[in-house]
């Protein structure tokens, strides 16, 4: 197989496999600060650095997968 294939594909599942880890963590931190909402902002600040990796994660992923299938 293709060598970038293999990075496509490895990107791919382990950031899958991170982001599947951190949604928990990133789901008590939600109902802490829905339930304390005067200390909102230092944990807010976590959880939108994850939307943002999440987002750059996503569109990194669609564009290998689009340049693994143009280069052949």
């Amino acid at each position: 197989m293709d060598l970038l294939l293999w990075i496509t594909v490895g990107f791919f599942i382990i950031g899958f496999v991170v982001l599947a880890s951190m949604k928990k963590s990133m789901e008590s931190k939600l109902a802490f600060i829905k339930r304390n909402m005067e200390s909102k902002k230092s944990s807010t600040k976590s959880i939108v650095w994850w939307i943002v990796g999440t987002t750059a994660w996503g569109i990194v992923s669609m564009n290998l997968i689009v340049w693994c299938f143009s280069a052949n």
